[in-house]
């Protein structure tokens, strides 16, 4: 996926979860931030980052924070939007060996309590799709998640169940940076998820890597590994 109209800006604090102050074009502007996640790591004072001007001209905020320059890790895509679309993207293209074709695909499925991001049918075969981006790593080893997080345990509770009832799922980790290939859950931040995500694999819930190039204005999936255990 790319975007359409960018601004490469200096960043300069984040006084909420929600918005950033960075200089762009030699103004201060306050931006959105659409990742709710710390990002301690990679939005430090003076760090280049990457705005996406909103096509939306009653907004407050005429920019979107979409990603962020680290001199270890390079470009870090940082929208929390970003995985559920390239992940559609991904399904409907040649790129998508795994369940090439797929018949049916549905965004935001209806399953019990839980709203599932992706939804697809390939012959016989019905498959539920949960997606997480990562932006956290450790050592080169991805981190899920960067902030605690109730829905995201819930959400492989409901894949369990789904599982019981005869589809196909899968817990998916959109790696939105370069040269990460595995993720890990974070339990030093979150145990409750890491449990239930121990939990989801021994009940058959399968976990989808996506591996991606990220460049400050597009992200790419490039290849992807299934693991069964961790």
């Amino acid at each position: 996926m790319k975007y359409k109209d960018v601004r490469e800006a200096t960043f300069l604090a984040r006084p909420n979860r929600f918005v950033a102050q960075v200089m762009v074009d030699g103004v201060e502007e306050t931006v959105h931030v659409k990742n709710t996640g710390r990002c301690e790591s990679l939005l430090e004072p003076g760090c280049k980052v990457m705005l996406e001007v909103s096509d939306n001209p009653k907004r407050k905020t005429k920019y979107d924070l979409i990603s962020v320059y680290t001199e270890r890790l390079g470009w870090v895509n940082i929208d929390s939007l970003a995985p559920n679309e390239l992940l559609k993207e991904w399904l409907a293209s040649e790129a998508n060996t795994l369940f090439p074709g797929p018949d049916y695909i549905k965004p935001e499925c209806q399953y019990g309590e839980s709203r599932f991001d992706m939804y697809l049918e390939k012959d016989d075969r019905r498959i539920f799709m949960e997606a997480k981006g990562c932006t956290l790593e450790w050592g080169w080893l991805g981190l899920f998640p960067d902030a605690p997080t109730e829905r995201g345990a819930k959400h492989l509770w409901e894949l369990i169940e789904a599982v019981k009832e005869g589809y196909e799922c899968y817990l998916v980790f959109v790696i939105q940076i370069n040269g990460i290939t595995h993720v890990r859950p974070n339990r030093t931040i979150d145990s409750d998820f890491a449990d239930a995500m121990r939990a989801a694999i021994v009940n058959g819930v399968k976990v989808l890597n996506l591996e991606c190039h990220i460049e400050p204005d597009s992200l790419e999936v490039v290849g992807y590994n299934i693991i069964s255990n961790l």
